[in-house]
């Protein structure tokens, strides 16, 4: 690919930089960064480079984000509070220091957990879907800090941080499994649609971190370069909207949970059925 861009990944070790990692080899520059070289099966993964985003002395990795075009973020440190608090604090430097080496777009996984809450409402019967545009609301630290990433996010868009706007998308990661029905309980069909809601194949993650970062425009109606986007394939049993994604940056998913599972979701349904 002619002129390829030049795109940073953080966690680059990591679960969900995995999936995309093959097709960004052929079609990016890399820069690839995590805290080690090896993935979760102690495995090494090629071209990783030490660096540690939590330090507050973004001097010590400033030299990976010049000439970079875009950054997807994935890294994160999971666990307690403090260790959250560790991850906003990495959010700031990551925005920060890529305002400052002139890094024209970030694309940052979030999560589905940043708006959880409204999850509640939807299994207790009493809510159909949850859109990008509602108030995130998360009834636990993790989603706490992913809220706050898109808080973050979202001021360093405006153009309020050094009078630059930082481009800025927020990708809320659904289940991003091939297992999600493997543990299934037959008498529990609401978990079962939440897991089918929930679904991201990694060609469709691939496809909607692509578009985030190669999609010229995607300043909202008031010219704020900011979106958020649920990252799930074209489930029928979607409780997220998809709608901006499909508007904004073109996402075509190409997946859908109820054909990829559609042997286990029959042996589960007859099963339901013949309990009940």
């Amino acid at each position: 690919m002619a002129d390829k861009k030049k795109v940073l990944v953080t966690g680059a070790s990591g679960y969900i930089a995995s999936r995309t990692l093959p097709t960004f080899r052929e079609r990016y520059e890399l820069v690839l960064l995590d805290v080690k070289t090896t993935d979760r099966n102690g495995e090494a993964v090629d071209g990783i480079q030490i660096a540690d985003l939590t330090d507050p002395d973004r001097d010590k990795y400033r030299g990976y984000f010049k000439g970079v075009d875009a950054v997807v973020h994935c890294a994160f440190k999971g666990g307690s509070f403090e260790n959250e608090l560790e991850n906003v604090q990495m959010a700031y430097n990551l925005y920060q220091i890529c305002l400052e080496e002139e890094v024209r777009r970030v694309v940052v996984c979030s999560s589905n957990h940043a708006a959880d809450y409204y999850e509640n409402l939807i299994w207790g019967d009493k809510w159909d879907v949850v859109t990008p545009d509602m108030r995130p609301l998360s009834d636990n630290f993790y989603g706490w800090a992913k809220e706050t990433y898109e808080h973050l996010g979202f001021v360093f868009a405006t153009g309020h941080v050094d009078e630059k706007k930082l481009e800025n998308v927020q990708v809320r990661i659904g289940a991003p499994r091939e297992t999600i029905l493997d543990a299934a309980d037959p008498k529990d069909l609401k978990h079962i649609h939440r897991e089918l809601g929930a679904y991201l194949s990694a060609r469709d993650q691939t496809q909607l971190f692509i578009k985030s970062i190669e999609t010229p425009n995607i300043e909202d109606e008031n010219g704020v370069p900011f979106q958020i986007f649920y990252g799930i394939s074209d489930n029928s049993h979607s409780f997220w909207s998809i709608v901006n994604a499909r508007k904004v940056i073109d996402y075509q998913p190409e997946d859908n949970s109820a054909l990829r599972f559609a042997e286990r979701l029959a042996e589960l349904t007859k099963a339901a059925r013949d309990d009940g």
